[in-house]
């Protein structure tokens, strides 16, 4: 049987303001992280109490839930908790050997909101903090570019 555990990361410890500072342009100054998925999205709560889910393929902020007890609700109706929480491609990966460490989590080799799939074949394993800091900025780049626009990146390194 599943645990929710099996599809989350242990984010305590983790230095928050440096890892979301390159994503201070889409979330709010003041949250608590609640909850990490294994592709490191992340279900932040707001000072009123909202769960808002940060998802980095996507480079979206949006409102899940009004409160805690309602996210508890909604994980489960539908297909809400394979789509949160990523389960089919992460059982997919386990299967497969790919399971990251305790500092790292699942990336993309290309992100989605740039064309990338979500599947094993598009997955990588990279530390969280690279997870974080090298996609905000792409999303920062790309937020007001409309859909179907050609964006081509120089990468220096």
């Amino acid at each position: 049987m599943a645990r929710i555990a099996d599809y989350t990361v242990d984010h305590r410890g983790l230095d928050w303001p440096d890892l979301l500072a390159s994503w201070a342009w889409l979330v709010p100054r003041q949250f608590t992280v609640w909850i990490m998925n294994r592709f490191g999205d992340l279900f932040l709560v707001f000072e009123d109490g909202s769960v808002h889910m940060l998802d980095v393929g996507r480079g979206s902020l949006e409102r899940v839930a009004d409160n805690r007890d309602d996210f508890a609700n909604r994980v489960d109706e539908g297909t809400n908790a394979n789509e949160w929480l990523m389960i089919p491609l992460v059982d997919e990966l386990r299967k497969a050997g790919v399971v990251p460490g305790p500092t790292e989590c699942y990336s993309y080799v290309q992100l989605p909101v740039l064309g990338g799939d979500y599947t094993r074949g598009n997955t990588r394993v990279v530390s969280i903090a690279h997870h974080y800091k090298a996609f905000g900025p792409i999303h920062e780049t790309i937020k007001d570019i409309p859909d179907g626009t050609v964006v081509k990146f120089d990468v220096a390194g």
